[in-house]
Order: C-alpha cells, then structure tokens, then sequence
C-alpha cells in the first residue's frame, strides 16, 4: 500500500493538487510502481485529515490520465508505464523550471548571469 507518511502539505496550494504531486513525485522516483495499491478514499482522508470529496476529486483526475484504476469491490491500483514516467518527469522538470525562470526573472536577471548561478550550484 502506497504510504503518504512523508506527505506534509503546503499553505495556499489545493490539497487535491498536492495529493496528484506527491503521486507523481513518487512515481517518478519509483517509489510507487505499477500495481501499488492505493488507500481507500476514506482511509487517506481519516489519515490527512481532509473532507473524502477532496481525495475522489484527486483520485478522479489520476483515474483520467490513466495513472490509477478503481475497482469497483476491489482494491483501486496503480497503472504505470515506462511512458507515463517519462511524460511526468517531463511535466515535473518543466513545471519546476517554469517557477525558477519566473523567480530569477522577478529579481532581475538576465539570461546569462541566470545560467552561471545555475552552472555554480550544479558544480
């Protein structure tokens, strides 16, 4: 069962899109895997100490891209495929650069010196 022990939400962010977050973050960290399966709706809003509606509105949107099916009397699952980790981890990697792009560029910096501070912290 995929554990959400290490989930600690943020402030001013939908829970329901910081519970897809952190599915996608452990997917692409191989962390949860095809076939993990997936808490009950009641159990993960019981252990998050948010309203049920706000897991299936999660749940919902991994069942829409594939990530997770739900099974009727059964334990709901995860689908994974070399592709969709690949087509997160582009999603991800795009997304945090977007926001680092966006922050450098509120401070004023240019491209050039933006890219020697990001080649000083790579090194």
């Amino acid at each position: 069962m995929i554990s959400f022990e290490n989930f600690s939400p943020q402030e001013g962010i939908p829970i329901y899109l910081q519970i897809i977050r952190y599915f996608k973050r452990n997917i692409v960290a191989g962390v949860i895997t095809d076939g993990d399966e997936v808490p009950s709706r009641r159990v993960l809003s019981a252990l998050l100490g948010v309203n049920p509606n706000t897991i299936q509105k999660a749940y919902r949107i991994l069942e829409e891209e594939q990530l997770m099916e739900n099974r009727a009397g059964a334990k709901s699952c995860m689908l994974i495929t070399k592709e969709q980790v690949e087509r997160i981890r582009r999603e991800i990697l795009e997304s945090d650069a977007v926001s680092v792009i966006q922050s450098f560029k509120e401070m004023g910096l240019d491209k050039n010196e933006a890219i020697r501070l990001i080649e000083n912290l790579w090194n």
